[in-house]
């Protein structure tokens, strides 16, 4: 095996939003969403939470997320369940930690037009 480490273990997205509806039917392909978007280019599974923040609530979460190594995964954040659902029409941030280097962007599609709106921008992190 290779040492393919690459990443932080602690990135943070500021700005989350996930809206009512959308205007493009109900395909999921074109449903709004936010999405983690996360890379374990290692040789080790990562054991990611995600924690969601709120402006005028508690936290929700820990939302507990199995990456295996050297694979991608794309996580709406639309589809968090357990321990709770991320309530549309809130704005949120979240933060994400795992036990091992991982590689976190954030994007958003908004379908509440017809003319879709896509935003994909790095997490941050203070690693």
């Amino acid at each position: 095996m290779r040492n393919n480490t690459i990443g932080r273990t602690r990135w943070a997205i500021a700005e989350g939003y996930i809206p009512l509806g959308s205007t493009n039917g109900e395909d999921p392909r074109f449903l709004s969403h936010e999405t983690a978007c996360m890379l374990n280019a290692g040789d080790q599974c990562a054991h990611v939470t995600i924690t969601v923040y709120f402006r005028d609530r508690e936290p929700a979460g820990p939302y507990c997320i199995l990456l295996p190594a050297r694979r991608i995964l794309h996580q709406r954040f639309n589809d968090l369940n357990k321990p709770e659902p991320i309530p549309k029409d809130t704005p949120f941030a979240s933060v994400i930690e795992s036990d091992v280097p991982i590689v976190v962007q954030h994007t958003r599609l908004d379908s509440r037009q017809p003319e879709l709106a896509l935003l994909s921008t790095i997490a941050y992190s203070d690693e």
